[in-house]
């Protein structure tokens, strides 16, 4: 009785958490208890305009399609959506589909309403590609108290959305993003990314992309420790701050789940956070200058998930890493608001 007890009065202090982080943000916190990372996003001025999960809703009110799995057997698709209005996915849609074969996930859809869906980069693919959906089955957890699945993705796996994105900041404008991913599921190689990437991909400058990576690439030398680390794929470089030097206020995140995020104004400032998704507040990485070179930024806004910008159509995929949930946001995130989403995922329970 104890142990129920104390795991009580630790959910009431985590769901306080968030209605003072969302009343700081200027926000109603009657209804605090009850949002979603997208529906603070909202309050607070910078909506959503791409929202990917294979765990759970990131609205309050969404009861749509999550994502789309495929089976070895007959090539068959079914679309995994949540339990309920705002809930964790339906992991049994998926676990009676998959039952006696092997199964893939083909699509992560996006929750905003822009259409922002996530495909991965292969043959058979709208997108094209070279490389190959993500097994569906590679790592089950407990979110919101039920069973979900991740998107584990190895080498030779990612997503894309092209062109065509709706709503996703390009050129100068301002932008954030979350991701929740794993510190034990990690490599070196380029690039585990999620965010704003080029249309064409390829390498096409400095500023072309801003995305959160998170790995144990040290891209321009001088790192301290082994990672992994939170840092900005700005195209061109990893960087962990405002230059090419390391950046001494860096940490590593080697936690089961791991909580980041990135905020670009697009003209002189970008920041990075990060923290354990289960437990505790966002650590300030960097909060400063854009580097040398990359002011104005020059985003070109389509989204990628598991590679580097320019993959894959002319080369290998070499990273590997977890994506449980992420969205990006038009417009600059304050503190608050970022607080009170990371305040939300470490209610959800991540196990």
């Amino acid at each position: 009785m104890g142990r129920v007890l104390a795991r009580a009065r630790r959910w009431a202090m985590v769901v306080t958490a968030a209605v003072v982080a969302v009343a700081a943000a200027g926000m109603p916190a009657a209804s605090a208890a009850t949002s979603l990372p997208c529906d603070l996003y909202a309050a607070g001025g910078t909506p959503c305009v791409a929202a990917h999960s294979t765990t759970r809703a990131l609205y309050a009110s969404y009861n749509g399609r999550l994502y789309q799995v495929r089976r070895a057997r007959d090539n068959a698709t079914v679309d995994v959506k949540p339990i309920r209005a705002g809930g964790a996915a339906a992991a049994a849609t998926q676990d009676t589909f998959c039952s006696g074969t092997s199964c893939v996930v083909t699509v992560v859809y996006d929750q905003s309403g822009h259409g922002n869906d996530l495909w991965y980069q292969g043959s058979g693919s709208p997108v094209g590609g070279r490389d190959t959906p993500a097994g569906a089955t590679r790592e089950s957890l407990t979110v919101n108290g039920a069973k979900a699945y991740s998107l584990y993705i190895n080498p030779g796996n990612s997503y894309w959305r092209n062109g065509s994105s709706s709503g996703v900041p390009k050129g100068s404008a301002p932008e954030g993003m979350y991701l929740v991913t794993s510190g034990t599921h990690v490599n070196g190689g380029c690039c585990f990314d999620y965010g704003n990437s080029e249309t064409d991909r390829r390498a096409d400058g400095a500023g072309a992309m801003d995305a959160i990576y998170f790995g144990t690439s040290c891209w321009f030398g001088r790192c301290t420790g082994t990672g992994p680390w939170v840092q900005a794929d700005l195209e061109y470089g990893l960087y962990p701050g405002g230059s090419s030097s390391w950046n001494p206020n860096q940490r590593a995140f080697n936690s089961k789940f791991v909580t980041a995020t990135l905020k670009n104004n697009g003209t002189s400032r970008f920041a990075m956070k990060g923290s354990n998704a289960q437990s505790g507040s966002l650590y300030t990485l960097y909060d400063g200058s854009l580097p040398p070179g990359y002011s104005p930024m020059k985003k070109q806004g389509a989204i990628i998930l598991g590679s580097g910008g320019d993959c894959c159509a002319t080369n290998t995929n070499q990273s590997q890493g977890t994506f449980y949930e992420g969205a990006m946001v038009s417009g600059y995130p304050s503190d608050a608001v970022e607080n009170a989403v990371q305040a939300n995922i470490v209610a959800a329970g991540y196990r």
